[in-house]
């Protein structure tokens, strides 16, 4: 039995700089479901590649993600060494999936448009008051 599917991001780092997303979605897939690639490349102050690096997500079993990891991590491909790990949660993703999260950057951004409103009818205001008269002149 192949168990149960679950979304999970992959960090992959100690990629070659020509692989492309193509490529990594056809080798992962052999594990699970690529729902997406996404890859980073920093580079040094004249623009040469100096890291690359992937996330990844798939829709994998635990055992099917145990047997991408013995298989592919730490093996050599297109120049690099792949370096497989569960990414880390960044504090956006975590939102994404918190509805408290959620619910407090929708009110964070009701408070910004009310304040932009209240801005902006301050300014009519002002505008209007100091034309105030001028008509008659």
């Amino acid at each position: 039995m192949e168990g149960k599917k679950i979304l999970k991001r992959l960090y992959v780092g100690g990629l070659g700089h020509t692989v492309s997303e193509g490529e990594l979605q056809e080798r992962f897939s052999k594990f699970g479901e690529v729902t997406n690639v996404e890859i980073l490349t920093r580079k040094d102050e004249q623009g040469n590649p100096m890291k690359s690096f992937a996330y990844i997500n798939i829709s994998i079993s635990e055992s099917d993600l145990k047997k991408c990891m013995s298989i592919l991590n730490k093996t050599k491909w297109k120049g690099g060494t792949l370096q497989i790990e569960l990414a880390k949660e960044s504090f956006l993703h975590r939102c994404i999936f918190s509805s408290s999260c959620c619910l407090m950057l929708y009110t964070c951004k009701e408070k910004k448009n009310r304040l932009k409103t209240s801005k902006s009818k301050l300014q009519e205001i002002q505008q209007s008051k100091s034309l105030e008269g001028t008509w008659m002149q």
